[in-house]
């Protein structure tokens, strides 16, 4: 007995120590003295809740003075240190060959290895519970033994409705072979690192997940189970997809700006007589296009209003006091921002240097309309129109404005403009199509979602 691992003692018929091995000292942290300490070698003893436990209450005294076995009974022992040891006992009487009691064996179990291992067990179950992860177990046949509230959430079965049905009620018919290379690896010892898969709701919808499984080991290290940690991923799937949404439009709206760019350029070139002149000109309307790129990307690219732009086109001639606009609200889309940016930029640019914004007292009204026909189509009207300016009939001749005026802004919304002058300046007006010129409610959530 001395060399138990496990903790021994014996006593006489008055409960007197009579002996104790090592093991047994070493769970009191005391050494009794033989035939003299009585019942148990603890320096002090507690009950369960706490409470202080005299030695004549412990298990051996109850199975001494009551003549009996007693087993599983549970104390604390307090060792002089302060430190706890909870224990189990299991006193047995020794008889002689009449049948009397001459004395007890007792043998003591150290319950902090079980007691960690519960608390760890509880743990555990807490972060299962508590988890916004489904976690599912299921036995090596891949029955359902376990499922966790997120499993519930996720998948949309009551506890008693998935514990204890195959686990291939979650996998859709076409996954179904995925179940069984994971059996097979399972069994085999191995874990499933996490990969991304489909799985099927209780309503039959089907649900993108993240899932990794892992082998479930007795105690002796056979493999039982599988546990299953399944993270729902249609968040972040559905952000991949906006995403690539989002770049595919960047790459279109690029394109669309190097469209611009390049008939600008082109032609610019063709009615410019000097490099330094070329590159002059080319800069101010690729500023002028920057302008109403700023105000897309500062409204997260769901376009502007008309007066909006007209502001962003014309405060770098510092002429806004002698500008009027008048017209509903009407946001414009970003291919009509664009377009119609570069033709308020070329008005405003010919106006300071030859129309009505070039002499004191000129000045500029915008007005704006909708009209809707009986079919419901509405159209989009604009009117630029300068007042007390000279008579100015340079920019019908020949130049981009020209251009951009007559032809191009009109034609990239579906429209036509019309370029006149009067004694007082230049007036210049668009008609297009309301669906090729507003932002609609269709739009601003295809641009939200």
């Amino acid at each position: 007995m001395h060399a138990l691992p496990v903790a021994v003692y014996t006593t006489d018929k008055q409960g007197r120590i009579t002996f104790f091995n090592e093991a047994a000292a070493d769970l009191w942290g005391h050494r009794p003295i033989i035939g003299q300490d009585q019942w148990c070698g603890s320096w002090k003893l507690r009950h369960l809740d706490g409470r202080a436990m005299a030695h004549d209450e412990c298990p051996m005294a109850i199975a001494l003075l009551e003549e009996r076995d007693v087993l599983w009974g549970q104390a604390i022992a307090e060792r002089a240190d302060g430190q706890l040891i909870p224990f189990s006992a299991h006193p047995v009487l020794l008889r002689d060959e009449a049948g009397e009691v001459v004395g007890a064996i007792n043998t003591l179990l150290d319950l902090r290895t079980q007691t960690m291992a519960d608390e760890a067990r509880t743990r555990l179950a807490a972060i299962v519970e508590s988890s916004m992860d489904a976690i599912v177990s299921k036995d090596i046949n891949g029955i359902i033994t376990s499922w966790n509230d997120a499993a519930e959430h996720l998948f949309g079965y009551m506890p008693a409705e998935a514990i204890g049905r195959p686990v291939t009620i979650l996998i859709p018919p076409g996954h179904l072979d995925e179940e069984v290379s994971i059996i097979t690896r399972i069994r085999a010892g191995e874990r499933v690192p996490s990969y991304e898969t489909v799985r099927m709701r209780k309503d039959g919808t089907l649900i993108p997940v993240s899932l990794t499984v892992s082998p479930i080991r007795d105690g002796i290290g056979r493999i039982i189970g599988a546990s299953k940690i399944a993270r729902d991923i249609s968040a972040s799937k559905e952000s991949e997809r906006r995403i690539r949404l989002l770049m595919r439009e960047v790459n279109h709206r690029v394109k669309n700006q190097y469209s611009v760019i390049i008939s600008m350029i082109r032609e610019t070139s063709k009615l410019t007589s000097t490099p330094e002149a070329f590159l002059a000109q080319v800069r101010e309307r690729i500023t002028a296009l920057s302008e109403s790129h700023d105000l897309l990307v500062n409204a997260d690219w769901r376009g502007a209003t008309v007066g909006e732009l007209v502001r962003a086109q014309l405060k770098a001639f510092a002429v806004q006091s002698r500008v009027s606009m008048t017209g509903p609200a009407v946001v414009l889309q970003p291919n009509a921002v664009q377009y119609l940016g570069i033709a308020f930029h070329e008005l405003a640019t010919n106006s300071a240097k030859y129309g009505a914004l070039s002499r004191h007292g000129g000045h500029v009204e915008i007005e704006w309309d909708v009209t809707f026909a009986t079919d419901g189509a509405g159209t989009f009207r604009l009117i630029w129109r300068e007042l007390d300016g000279p008579v100015v009939d340079a920019i019908a001749r020949r130049g981009f404005g020209t251009v951009v005026l007559k032809r191009v802004a009109p034609e990239a919304l579906s429209g036509n403009g019309r370029l006149e002058f009067d004694k007082q300046g230049i007036i210049w007006t668009l008609e297009a199509p309301l669906r090729s010129v507003e932002m609609s409610l269709s739009d601003i959530v295809a641009e939200e979602g």
